[in-house]
């Protein structure tokens, strides 16, 4: 991962002088990794009172330090924990949400994967009624994984589908659902007040919040990525982020700014194809790859 990135790191590093010059291209390389302009800004500065305060000579302290101070802004008091996995109240209910084509449907498909090999019941909801082709897709992977899903034609009700996988699911003591949701462009208002429907529809069929409500960003959506979570926000009421394709770019410093502005926590990244290629996020490991140590 970021493998641009941190090659332009080692360069600069690799002069062993520690001047403004530094400082100001290690910005224009986070910048051009797709960090916020005001948060790459805030942590050259941090780093730089660090580098004085502890009177640091060598550059692969900065590394190090740089890495340190990444990482500890991705987890400021913000768990990558699943929500309700410690709930006693079943079935926990996870809703997806983001744009078309950010792979909702194949994380759906891995983190089912991964809550049955560690022996839990899953229902798949296939809210993505506008999308037949979406349909298809969440059941085809029913199919691949054996478990149920709830699904309606083409155009039907996206809430009724999932209240009636919530119900389902507590009839059969299910475990887990997993909701799947249409893309929708962030910018359309009317399609986003008909996102918050559904959350509210969810929320009365379980009679509680839902516990985890996903926003799914392509990593190489750059920082049209923070603008997206900013609105999916307001309407959605997002708990966490769902981080895909990160396996190919070396633009994650968007997830950086969306962290930072939004008050998120990333809990699940994908890292690959393959069905087993779905991970807890680790901001320690994250900002590891982000710099190459």
């Amino acid at each position: 991962m970021f493998k641009k990135f941190f090659q332009t790191v080692d360069k600069l590093l690799g002069r062993g002088v520690i001047d403004d010059d530094l400082y100001e291209q290690l910005e224009i390389a986070l910048i051009q990794a797709d960090t916020n302009i005001q948060v790459a800004m805030d942590i050259l500065e941090e780093l730089r009172q660090i580098v004085r305060n502890e009177k640091i000579t060598d550059v692969e302290s900065i590394k190090e330090r740089l890495e340190v101070l990444i990482s500890s802004r991705l987890k400021k008091n913000r768990s990558s924990a699943l929500n309700g996995s410690e709930s006693t109240g079943k079935p926990i209910v996870y809703i997806f949400v983001g744009s078309n084509g950010v792979g909702k449907t194949t994380s759906i498909a891995k983190l089912a994967h991964k809550l049955q090999k560690k022996g839990h019941s899953v229902l798949l909801a296939a809210g993505d009624t506008f999308r037949a082709a979406a349909i298809d897709q969440l059941d085809s992977w029913a199919k691949t994984l054996n478990v149920p899903i709830v699904k309606s034609q083409p155009g039907g009700d996206s809430g009724a589908v999932i209240f009636d996988a919530i119900q389902s699911a507590k009839s059969k003591k299910i475990d887990y659902v997993l909701a799947d949701t249409a893309g929708r462009q962030h910018s359309k208002t009317n399609l986003m007040n008909e996102l918050q429907k559904v959350t509210k529809v969810a929320e009365k069929a379980l009679g509680k919040p839902v516990d985890d409500v996903f926003l799914v960003i392509d990593a190489y959506t750059g920082q049209n990525a923070l603008t997206q979570a900013e609105q999916y926000a307001k309407f959605a009421g997002i708990t966490g982020l769902v981080i895909t394709k990160l396996d190919g770019t070396s633009r994650g410093g968007a997830m950086l700014s969306i962290c930072e502005k939004l008050n998120l926590p990333i809990k699940l990244v994908g890292t690959g194809e393959s069905i087993d290629n779905l991970h807890r996020f680790d901001p320690e490991i994250f900002a590891s790859n982000l710099l190459g140590s």
